[in-house]
């Protein structure tokens, strides 16, 4: 955990460059690479009766890292995004979780 899902996205563009995500936001939040998933969500966006080109939408669930850091990682991933979606318009949206009602293999944090 953090978990991250990303609409909006070409998937295996995201795919190959997952490792500097992860690296990128591992330096940011302070925490082990293998406690992030990162989720690719198939979405076509829809206007006026056509299919149309889109933002780039990233849900991160994670337990808060105090502003500074969200602001940090928020940026982090909005960068990432442009530079992959040239200058795309991108969104994130933070889901702070509560280790009481977060369990892990039956158990709570």
């Amino acid at each position: 955990m953090p978990h991250l899902k990303f609409r909006g996205i070409d998937k295996k563009v995201l795919i190959a460059n997952s490792k500097e995500l992860i690296d990128g936001l591992t330096e940011i939040i302070k925490c082990d690479r293998t406690w992030f998933t990162v989720e690719h969500i198939e979405t076509e966006y829809i206007f006026d009766g056509e299919i149309v080109s889109g933002y780039i939408f990233v849900d991160v669930a994670w337990f808060d890292r105090g502003q500074e850091t969200k602001d940090l990682a928020a940026k982090f991933i909005t960068n990432f995004c442009k530079k992959l979606k040239h200058n795309n318009d991108t969104t994130v949206i933070f889901y702070p979780l509560e280790g009481s009602n977060y369990y892990d293999n039956g158990e709570h944090f």
